[in-house]
């Protein structure tokens, strides 16, 4: 009962917490300059975070500006917070996502690129945004496995999108995501969006878990100069599971 109760206290700060975003995106980001907003969602971030009993721990180095391409391993709906709380970056993020309500909104704000992973073609598009992104100094971030997993593996990554990479000019990050039990460190299962996973039970789950520790590993940039998307594909695969197991 006691877990319930904290949990609907959490729900509703957390969903007041989005109102304000959702407000400052609206209202307040038309005057800003670009640093400032970056600068605004990353608190924003970190606060959504703690609202939901969850602390930041940053393993590594996050990237200080662009251009640069950051990969992760793909967990949950709340990766992109975690990540947003280190630093920064612009992420490529399924289409459907644009036209949620408030989350829409709030991804958009915050920079992202959508994609339309049911048409091939489409990637080709947002590859051509993507290099231009990064040609400018932009901190672009991608999930190369195409979905989330349970954490217990890696799925096959998807070479397409590192063509902006190589395109650019830009060097790649690898990066490794995992929530854990802070009293334990244990991986915890709370935050999985999976298969037939419901977003609100996943969303229920976390916020009626103990105490939970989101962390984040970056590991040393790579330069693109000279690679094969499809075998630098297979390579940041095993840097990341490496990224993963150091988590531990």
């Amino acid at each position: 009962m006691l877990h319930s109760l904290k949990a609907c206290w959490r729900l509703l700060h957390a969903v007041g917490h989005a109102l304000g975003g959702w407000w400052t995106i609206r209202f307040t980001f038309p005057g800003l300059p670009q640093e400032e907003r970056n600068l605004r969602v990353q608190q924003w971030s970190r606060r959504l975070l703690e609202i939901m009993g969850i602390a930041l721990q940053v393993q590594g180095r996050p990237p200080a500006q662009g251009p640069v391409l950051l990969i992760s391993n793909h967990l949950s709906w709340l990766d992109i917070t975690a990540i947003h709380a280190a630093c920064h970056v612009r992420f490529v993020s399924k289409a459907g996502v644009k036209h949620w309500p408030l989350i829409g909104t709030l991804s958009t704000g915050a920079g992202s690129l959508y994609i339309e992973r049911e048409r091939r073609r489409d990637a080709l598009r947002v590859v051509h945004h993507m290099t231009e992104a990064l040609r400018n100094g932009d901190l672009i971030g991608v999930f190369p496995e195409g979905t989330t997993s349970d954490g217990r593996g890696l799925l096959p990554f998807h070479a397409n999108l590192l063509q902006a990479a190589i395109s650019s000019g830009a060097p790649v990050l690898p990066a490794a995501l995992r929530f854990a039990d802070a009293a334990t460190g244990e991986t915890s299962q709370a935050p999985r969006y999976i298969d037939d996973d419901n977003l609100l039970t996943s969303l229920w789950n976390t916020l009626r878990a103990p105490p939970l520790l989101a962390i984040v590993r970056f590991g040393e940039p790579q330069s693109s100069h000279g690679r094969d998307r499809r075998a630098w594909a297979q390579a940041l695969h095993e840097d990341v599971q490496q990224l993963r197991r150091e988590t531990h």
